[in-house]
């Protein structure tokens, strides 16, 4: 009898579950039920940031601009309709033909290293990233033909956008643009990165996707220097708002030197559509750069301590791309720009 009775315990013991209480206080259905967690901050608070962040700003104390700041903002608009695109550092002037034939995946060797050599800053960009440890290869290279094959099409691509965009993004001088330059291209790079890696799913062209993040930002750059003839060495805590108006300001003007450098078509287009905030109807590279311009700059932020780190922008697009797509963008661009690099 005593053994039939503990028999059956144990095969009691063994088939029973958690109780009803126990498996209540487990998080599971809680996940189920809020599956989407909105991100902590807005879109337009996470460039407010980056604005602040490039210009070196406290953080706003009011959002509404005050009158001198409207003020200032109208002299803004003032001097951008007067700025010389001119005076931004020169394109090669081999670059548009250059890019026409990168196009061509059937362009030689022989052909591009005859363009590139027309230029002696891009030959020297070009030989100094084949020297690289990267790109080093058993025999030294000996001809300027024998870099741009090592490099491949993509790699010159990306080599020539660098060498063009890099001086201009860098070139903000004074009070305010003193480490604006460094952190606009810290974007640039990885905005052109996020733009490249969503494009292969929109369907978009690598090359005007990369180039497209790159140029995004040409006009904050003017703009840094426009405030730096205005704002006083001091600059007080400016408002959101005022922020917000030197955002477009530097929009429009990014898309007036795009337009001076004859850049491709698409490009110009998509820098168009993002004047403002993407919407479906827009191109598949206007809609690419848009989502790829604030990753980028979260990123970014968080590499500096600005925002959180574990920061969730997989659902604030859900009408332009998917949730999975843009968390996987977002992993990528971490393992490409982690922080221990930056420190480094």
């Amino acid at each position: 009898m005593w053994r039939r009775l503990f028999r059956v315990r144990e095969v009691t013991v063994s088939r029973t579950r958690p109780p009803v209480a126990s498996r209540t206080a487990t998080p599971a259905p809680a996940l189920k039920s809020n599956p989407v967690s909105p991100p902590a901050l807005s879109l337009e608070e996470i460039d407010d940031r980056f604005h602040r962040f490039v210009l070196g700003l406290p953080e706003a104390q009011s959002a509404e601009p005050n009158s001198t700041e409207l003020a200032t903002l109208k002299r803004l608009e003032l001097l951008s309709t007067r700025f010389d695109m001119r005076s931004l550092p020169r394109l090669p002037t081999v670059l548009p033909q250059l890019l026409r034939t990168l196009k061509s995946d059937k362009a030689a060797g022989g052909e591009l290293a005859k363009l590139v050599g027309r230029d002696p800053l891009m030959v020297g960009e070009v030989m100094r990233v084949t020297s690289s440890v990267f790109y080093r290869s058993a025999q030294p290279i000996t001809s300027l033909q024998h870099a741009v094959v090592l490099l491949g099409q993509e790699g010159l691509r990306r080599v020539i956008t660098q060498h063009v965009m890099k001086p201009i993004l860098q070139a903000n001088v004074g009070a305010l643009g003193h480490a604006a330059g460094e952190r606009l291209w810290e974007h640039a790079e990885r905005c052109a990165h996020a733009c490249a890696w969503l494009g292969r799913s929109a369907g978009c062209d690598a090359f005007e996707a990369y180039l497209a993040g790159i140029v995004c930002h040409t006009g904050t750059g003017a703009v840094v220097r426009l405030l730096d003839q205005l704002m006083p060495a001091e600059t007080p805590p400016l408002s959101s708002g005022f922020l917000k108006g030197c955002s477009q300001l530097a929009a429009r003007l990014s898309l007036q030197a795009a337009q001076h450098w004859e850049l491709p078509p698409r490009v110009i287009e998509a820098m168009t559509e993002c004047q403002g905030p993407a919407t479906p109807t827009g191109s598949a590279l206007g809609r690419t750069l848009s989502v790829a311009d604030t990753l980028a700059i979260a990123q970014l932020l968080v590499e500096h301590d600005r925002l959180a780190a574990d920061l969730d922008l997989s659902h604030s697009w859900p009408d332009i791309l998917g949730p999975n797509l843009l968390a996987r963008c977002q992993q990528d661009l971490r393992r490409q720009f982690p922080d221990e690099t930056r420190r480094v």
